[in-house]
């Protein structure tokens, strides 16, 4: 069978004790960067007999072997942080095990958007999760899409592009768009700004941005 298991964003702590317990009885464990894992099975003392790298780079040539792995054996797959397939590698093994019939069991534990979204103070009853814009091909149709729904809508994005990435969304959105930018969730420095697009880019032009952030950004005509 094939377990995803969601692993910390920031304090270990949030680590669920069944996740913990899957851990411990997986014969397989799948994760994204080796290092970043050993380091977190070390911090709960869990043993292992087989730790293999899984990510964006190797998942197309390797899906096959990933699949007959969990054909045979019980394997967990985990990512540096979050749930597994939410902006991380995992959907197509999970699709691909489902095809072949194999059990896929997925734990409810730590994702960014979802405090993000809840802190934001906008509107959660209804929401659109965009994740990551395309860095250049197709960004500006997406912006265009996005500026018209009417739910809270999610974004996530990067330290080096998040002051770029307010300034399209002020000037598709309109600079009185209401929004709220999360970042470094569930560390030490975690933080939340909320306030009008414009305040938001003085903001952080004026304090240099550091953490994965999250986007958080009221819908049209709400």
């Amino acid at each position: 069978m094939l377990n995803i298991v969601p692993t910390p964003i920031g304090n270990l702590e949030d680590m669920t004790f069944r996740a913990i317990n899957v851990l411990k009885a997986a014969e397989v464990i799948l994760a994204e960067d080796t290092r970043k894992t050993k380091n977190l099975l070390e911090h709960y003392e869990i043993t292992y007999d087989e730790l293999i790298a899984y990510h964006k780079f190797n998942e197309h040539k390797q899906l096959q072997k990933f699949v007959e792995l969990a054909q045979a054996k019980n394997v967990a797959l985990v990512t540096d942080a979050g749930t597994p397939g939410i902006s991380d590698p995992g959907f197509l093994l999970i699709r691909e095990c489902l095809k072949e019939g194999i059990q896929v069991l997925t734990l409810p534990g730590a994702t960014a958007f979802v405090p993000a979204l809840v802190n934001s103070g906008l509107p959660c009853d209804k929401f659109y999760f965009e994740g990551f814009l395309p860095h250049k091909k197709g960004r500006q149709k997406r912006l265009n899409y996005l500026k018209e729904l009417d739910q809270t809508i999610v974004l996530y994005e990067s330290p080096y592009r998040i002051v770029k990435t307010l300034e399209q969304l002020s000037e598709f959105f309109g600079q009185g768009r209401k929004a709220s930018v999360s970042r470094e969730i569930s560390k030490i420095y975690e933080e939340t700004k909320r306030g009008n697009l414009i305040e938001l880019i003085e903001h952080f032009k004026n304090k240099p941005p550091k953490g994965e952030f999250v986007i958080i950004i009221e819908g049209a005509n709400t």
